[in-house]
């Protein structure tokens, strides 16, 4: 199985973007690319977005349109 996680190379070391699923001893690869990266992007806190969605109260209420299907 291959698995791919983002990472960063800084002052020799790896950082990686997120936990790899397998926690045992794997072989790994390192690709270095051309693309420069600025600054690690801090994980957005959960909940930014609360409230500025809102389902109406037929949401999940059969559509007319498919009627004649059911």
């Amino acid at each position: 199985m291959v698995t791919t996680i983002e990472c960063i190379y800084e002052n020799g070391q790896v950082i990686l973007a997120e936990e790899p699923m397998n926690k045992g001893s794997v072989k790994v690869f390192v690709l270095f690319t051309d693309e420069k990266i600025e600054k690690i992007a801090k994980q957005r806190p959960f909940g930014l977005m609360k409230g500025s969605v809102n389902l109406r109260a037929d949401f999940n209420e059969p559509l007319d349109d498919l009627k004649e299907y059911m």
